[in-house]
């Protein structure tokens, strides 16, 4: 899930303002610090995911709903903290971000709670 946050952040970074800052030290701890909070992201809501299906050895996991599930809970709290960041002007999209109006948050994060766990969860699962 790391490498695949950390692919994903330097991606999308043209579709933050952020983007445009001369000083590439500070797009470097950004998409650092973001790669690191996606990975506590992803976490928290795999750990969830696991608590809610009552998945106990790793064998007998319920695959599909335990990404299902992940992928819900990191959507639902991405769109808190997009809507809350930007509130708060923590960051802000470029005229590139795609947003959802009718919830005022940019696709890129959410398709990014979609296809990371999807991800993740068909590499870990692939055939060795």
């Amino acid at each position: 899930m790391a490498i695949c946050s950390l692919v994903w952040e330097i991606v999308q970074l043209p579709l933050y303002t952020l983007w445009s800052d001369p000083r590439w030290e500070s797009i470097v701890y950004a998409v650092i610090h973001c790669t690191a909070v996606d990975v506590l992201i992803g976490m928290a809501a795999l750990f969830l995911a696991l608590i809610l299906n009552g998945a106990g050895e790793r064998a007998d996991w319920p695959g599909p709903r335990i990404v299902i599930w992940t992928i819900v809970i990191a959507v639902a709290y991405t769109v808190w903290s997009e809507r809350n960041n930007l509130a708060q002007g923590n960051w802000s999209y470029s005229a590139w971000m795609p947003v959802l109006p009718w919830i005022d948050v940019g696709l890129a994060p959410l398709l990014q709670w979609v296809a990371v766990p999807w991800a993740a969860w068909r590499w870990a699962n692939r055939q060795r």
